[in-house]
């Protein structure tokens, strides 16, 4: 099931029952990023690193890529 599939499951069912709708799928996406920037800039600065650019970093560790 999608994640707009089980929204919607979730709204009806919310809906039937008289509670709080949920939030809808993506709304806090660009939250979690810029708190994962925060947090790498914060690990950086802790390592004595550079807290300019920490992406870069981050998506290596993250997603390794292919083995060369």
């Amino acid at each position: 099931m999608t994640a707009i599939e089980q929204y919607l499951v979730d709204s009806y069912r919310a809906a039937q029952r008289g509670d709080a709708m949920p939030p809808p799928p993506g709304r806090d996406d660009l939250a979690v990023l810029r708190a994962a920037r925060s947090y790498e800039q914060f690990r950086a600065v802790l390592d004595g690193r550079p807290a300019r650019h920490p992406w870069r970093a981050a998506l290596h560790r993250a997603w390794p890529g292919p083995p060369h």
